[in-house]
């Protein structure tokens, strides 16, 4: 005898059909996924490493430690050391005006702080250059003062700067906007000062956010090339960033030279790229247990 299913029981309610995938499966969209990858960023990276590999251990290391490649690495290292402190500082200040103030212009301000993204490197150099040149706009100032900035180590300085700002203030902005402002007014309802206020409660919570916009601007600047060369001056031993000494090799077609010093930056890019992840994962962990 056929028994009759009741209006509660399971065979009454079938589970709702899964709705289709808007791409295909795990398989196919992995597969395709290390192809990809593999055509894109690991082939041309192992090709570097093949150039390299066909130099002894004792030419590359002659190569990579030559006085003038030494040279280079403390002025690209160093310039974008310091260029990435100035914008956690003063890109810092940018994102709390951005998002704490309001004032007329304000969104034509927004906008300007992703100028650097749309800009072309080589015309943000030309102007760079035009304006803090000796006869430059800004330049012909500080020039009375005895401020050389166009064609020396502090003209790559100004360039890594003005190129690394969004990354700063686009990475603190969105965690400003998240931030629990009733924790301030707690904090100065309780007697603390401003700076109290600041640097005890918000502080801690824009850090993760600051030294991951530092890594991101320390990062893009070791490998900036287009608005450098014009304003640096590439006088070699001085004012000589390692791009430039790599494009020089390969123009003398010392390719494995060239490829030398290109996989010293790719290993170093590879430990920014480390930091970066481990910030991203701590900033998370850290929002997670607020």
């Amino acid at each position: 005898m056929t028994s009759l299913a009741m209006p509660g029981s399971t065979a009454a309610h079938k589970p709702a059909k899964r709705p289709g995938r808007v791409i295909p499966g795990f398989g196919i969209s992995l597969g395709f996924t290390l192809f990809y990858l593999a055509l894109i960023v690991l082939i041309p990276l192992s090709a570097v490493f093949l150039n390299t590999f066909s130099m002894s251990w004792a030419d590359f290391w002659a190569t990579v430690t030559s006085e003038r490649v030494m040279a280079s690495y403390r002025l690209s290292f160093g310039a974008s050391l310091i260029a990435a402190v100035i914008n956690v500082i003063f890109g810092g200040i940018v994102a709390w005006v951005l998002v704490r103030y309001q004032f007329p212009g304000k969104r034509l301000v927004d906008a300007l702080v992703d100028l650097p993204f749309a800009l072309p490197t080589a015309v943000a150099g030309i102007t760079l250059t035009a304006l803090y040149a000796h006869n430059g706009w800004i330049g012909q100032y500080l020039a009375t003062l005895g401020i050389k900035v166009a064609f020396s180590p502090l003209g790559v300085v100004v360039a890594l700067t003005f190129i690394g700002l969004p990354f700063v203030v686009r990475t603190v902005q969105p965690v400003l906007e998240e931030a629990e402002r009733e924790l301030e007014e707690a904090a100065a309802s309780l007697g603390a000062a401003p700076l109290q206020t600041f640097i005890r409660v918000v502080l801690p919570t824009i850090t993760p956010a600051l030294l991951t916009g530092f890594a991101l601007a320390f990062a893009r600047a070791t490998g900036e090339y287009g608005s450098v060369i014009f304003i640096a001056g590439n006088l070699p031993m001085v004012s000589e960033i390692t791009p430039l000494l790599i494009i020089s090799k390969l123009e003398q077609y010392d390719y494995a030279g060239a490829t030398a010093i290109a996989v010293v930056m790719l290993v170093f890019s590879f430990i920014l790229l480390l930091a970066i992840n481990l910030l991203q994962a701590w900033t998370r962990k850290r929002a997670g247990k607020s």
